[in-house]
C-alpha cells in the first residue's frame, strides 16, 4: 500500500509539473511572463584596495536581484585571481600585489550575472605622518628688468599684482607717455626682432609699443606699434623691428592718453580701465633658411595604407584618400579613453627622420565641427616621437597648418599623427565629424636660421636654489608658440592663486605643477583643499619626472564652495625619486569659460611607511 501511494505522488508530482508548464508557470524559464527571464543584476562592486593582514568584507555594499526572485544578495559567490579564501564574503590577504575578483549570482531560472573587481593589497604600513604641507606665504614676483610708472598728468597705478603687470587708469594723462611700462638696457644683435605683449583691459583702449634705440642722441626708435587697440580679452600685440647691428633698447608700452584721429577725440585712451599684461615674449631671429621638400602628396591617387584612421575606445571611423583629398570620417567618437583612441595618420612616403635636423610640414584642413588634439610626428607604432604639437579647428573654417621643427628622435617611416579623440571621455560620444585634408608637404629646412626667445612672465612660482624641499610653477600652451593657454600664478593670503585668462583646448596648454622628491618603501596620501571661480575640472597626476608613469591619475572637480580631495598611492618605490604633481585643466569646454581663477589653500601630503 506505501509503494502504491509512493507511486500515485510522484505521478501527481508530473501532472502538476507539466499543468504549470502548458499555463506559462516558471518551469525552465524562470517564471517570467510568456516564459520571459529577467537576468540578475549586481551592484555595488568597485576597486578597493586594503593592507596586507587586514580583513577585507568583498560584500560590503554589494548586492544582487532580479524582477522574478527578488533579492538575491545571499547567492552571491566571490572567487579570485590569484587565490583567496572567502567566508562570507571576508577575506584576510596576506600577500601584497593586485587580485582580479569575480562576482556571480544565479537566479532560480539559472540566469547567471558576473561582475568584476581589482582588489590592491598593500604592504603592511604605519601610521600616516604629515611629509609636507606646502606654504603659500606671500613669494615677491619678478618684473624681469620692467618698470611701470605715471606722470605727473595722469592718475594711475601701476604695479605687480596678482602675477601680472596691473595698471589701474582713472586719467591716462595728456600724452602716451604719462602712463608706460618700460624696459632698458636690452642688448641687441643684428637680427630681427618680435616683441610679444601678452594683455587685455576693462574695456577697450589703445597702446604705443616702441622699440628706442639708447645709443642713439635724441629720440630714435627702431621702430614701433602704433596704436594697437587692446580688447576685453588677453591676446598677444606684436611690435616688430630691425637692428641693423650690435647695440642697446629701450622696450616701451605707452598706455597714456593716445588719440589715432584728431578729427574724432571720442575715439581715444580710455578712462577709468584696468589693464593687464600677463607676460612679454621677445624673439630674436638670425641667419636665414630655405624649404627643401622631400615628400608631397596632392592625394589624387588613392593609397592602400597612405591615410589610415585608428580608432579605439568605442570610437569608430574611417580614413580614404584619392580624387585630390585624404577625408577621416569619424562616426562616433570614444566613450572613454583619451585623445589618443583616435589616431588621423597620414605617412610622409617612408621618409627617415634625423635626430637633430630641421623639418617642416604644411597642409590644408578643415572639419565640419570643433575638433581639437595633438599634432605628432613619429612611428607608426609611436615607439619613437620627432615632434609634438597641437591642433585646433573650428566647424567649417579652413586653415593651413604649418609647422617647423627640430627631430627630437630618429624615425623610421614616420607619419603625421592628430590625435583626435574626446579629451572629455563621453563627451563627444555621438557626435559626428568629417576632417578633410588637401596638399601635404613635408621637407628639411636648410641654412643657419636660428631664433632665440625670450619670456618675462611675471607669476611667482616657488623656484631656485633658496628652495630645495618643493616648487612649484604653470605652464601655458601659448609659451611654447601654440595657440591657446595664457594664466598666471601668485600667492596671497596663505593661497595658491591660477588664473586661466585664456583656456587652451587640450589639458596641457593650462598647466600648475608642484615638484617634490618621495621616498623610497612608502605610501603617499595627498590632500588637496580648493575652490573656483567658476566650476572647472582638470586632470590630477602624481608623475615621476622626465618620465610619464602616473602612481595617481583621477579627476578632480573644483566649484565654487571650497572642498578637499584625498588620494592614495596603491605601490611603493624601490627608491626615492623626484615626482611633479599635475593638475592640467585644458579642455574644449575651459576655452569658452573665459577667465577662471583657482584658488588652492592647502596642499599635503603624508607619508605612509612600510613595516
Amino acid at each position: 500500500m506505501k509503494k502504491t501511494n509512493r507511486i500515485l505522488a510522484i505521478l501527481l508530482c508530473v501532472a502538476l509539473a507539466l499543468a504549470a508548464a502548458s499555463c506559462g508557470g516558471d518551469g525552465g524559464n524562470g517564471g517570467g511572463s510568456n516564459g520571459n527571464n529577467t537576468a540578475p543584476t549586481i551592484t555595488g562592486v568597485s576597486d578597493k584596495a586594503v593592507e596586507a593582514g587586514s580583513e577585507f568584507d568583498a560584500l560590503a555594499g554589494v548586492s544582487a536581484s532580479d524582477a522574478e526572485d527578488g533579492d538575491l544578495t545571499g547567492m552571491i559567490t566571490v572567487k579570485s585571481v590569484p587565490e583567496l579564501t572567502f567566508s562570507n564574503g571576508k577575506t584576510t590577504p596576506a600577500d601584497p600585489g593586485d587580485y582580479e575578483l569575480t562576482f556571480s549570482v544565479t537566479d532560480k531560472a539559472g540566469e547567471t550575472a558576473e561582475a568584476y573587481m581589482t582588489l590592491t593589497v598593500t604592504r603592511q604600513t604605519g601610521e600616516a605622518v604629515e611629509m609636507i604641507n606646502m606654504d603659500f606665504s606671500d613669494i615677491t614676483p619678478d618684473g624681469h628688468g620692467w618698470t611701470a610708472s605715471v606722470g605727473e598728468n595722469a592718475t594711475a597705478t601701476g604695479e605687480l599684482k596678482q602675477g601680472a603687470f596691473v595698471f589701474d587708469i582713472t586719467d591716462p594723462g595728456q600724452g602716451d607717455g604719462d602712463v608706460k611700462l618700460a624696459k632698458s638696457g636690452v642688448e641687441l644683435k643684428a637680427a630681427d626682432y618680435k616683441v610679444k605683449v601678452w594683455a587685455k583691459a576693462t574695456k577697450e583702449t589703445y597702446a604705443h609699443i616702441l622699440a628706442r634705440n639708447e645709443n642713439a642722441e635724441g629720440w630714435e626708435t627702431f621702430g614701433g606699434a602704433y596704436n594697437v587697440k587692446i580688447g576685453t580679452e588677453i591676446a598677444p600685440y606684436e611690435l616688430n623691428f630691425t637692428s641693423p647691428a650690435e647695440g642697446m633698447a629701450e622696450l616701451l608700452i605707452h598706455l597714456g592718453k593716445i588719440t589715432p584721429n584728431p578729427d574724432n577725440p571720442d575715439d581715444t585712451t580710455a578712462s577709468d580701465v584696468t589693464v593687464t599684461i600677463d607676460k612679454i615674449e621677445i624673439y630674436e631671429t638670425t641667419g636665414t633658411q630655405t624649404e627643401a621638400p622631400i615628400y608631397t602628396n596632392d592625394f589624387s591617387v588613392k593609397t592602400m595604407d597612405g591615410v589610415v584612421l585608428g580608432v579605439g575606445d568605442g570610437a569608430a571611423g574611417t580614413g580614404t584618400d584619392g580624387e585630390g583629398k585624404a577625408v577621416f570620417q569619424i562616426d562616433s567618437y570614444n566613450t572613454e579613453g583619451g585623445i589618443w583612441s583616435i589616431k588621423a595618420d597620414m605617412a610622409l612616403g617612408g621618409n627617415a627622420l634625423e635626430q637633430g635636423a630641421k623639418y617642416y610640414y604644411r597642409f590644408n584642413i578643415v572639419a565640419t565641427a570643433d575638433q581639437s588634439g595633438e599634432l605628432v610626428v613619429e612611428n607608426p607604432d609611436a615607439s619613437m616621437r620627432a615632434n609634438f604639437n597641437a591642433l585646433s579647428l573650428k566647424a567649417g573654417e579652413e586653415i593651413t597648418v604649418y609647422n617647423s621643427f627640430v627631430a627630437e628622435a630618429a624615425t623610421d617611416k614616420p607619419v603625421i599623427r592628430m590625435q583626435i579623440g574626446s579629451t572629455t571621455p563621453g563627451s563627444e560620444a555621438g557626435k559626428t565629424n568629417t576632417i578633410t585634408v588637401t596638399n601635404l608637404e613635408f621637407g628639411k629646412l636648410e641654412g643657419d636660421l636660428e631664433t632665440h626667445k625670450t619670456t618675462d612672465k611675471f607669476s611667482a612660482p616657488r623656484s631656485g636654489e633658496q628652495y630645495t624641499d618643493y616648487t612649484w610653477g604653470n605652464y601655458d600652451g601659448t609659451d611654447e608658440d601654440n595657440e591657446r593657454g595664457v594664466g598666471t600664478i601668485w600667492t596671497e593670503g596663505g593661497h595658491l592663486f591660477y588664473r586661466i585668462d585664456q583656456g587652451g583646448t587640450v589639458d596641457w596648454h593650462d598647466k600648475l605643477y608642484m615638484n617634490f622628491n618621495l621616498p623610497a618603501d612608502s605610501y603617499f596620501v595627498v590632500e588637496i583643499t580648493g575652490k573656483a571661480t567658476q566650476n572647472v575640472s582638470c586632470g590630477f597626476f602624481l608623475n615621476p619626472a622626465g618620465s610619464w608613469d602616473p602612481r595617481l591619475s583621477e579627476r578632480i572637480d573644483f566649484t565654487t564652495e571650497e572642498q578637499t580631495f584625498t588620494f592614495e598611492t596603491t605601490d611603493t618605490l624601490i627608491l626615492e625619486m623626484p615626482f611633479e604633481m599635475l593638475f592640467q585643466f585644458g579642455s574644449n569646454e575651459l576655452a569658452g569659460m573665459g577667465e577662471v581663477t583657482i584658488d588652492i589653500s592647502s596642499v599635503r601630503i603624508l607619508q605612509r611607511s612600510v613595516v
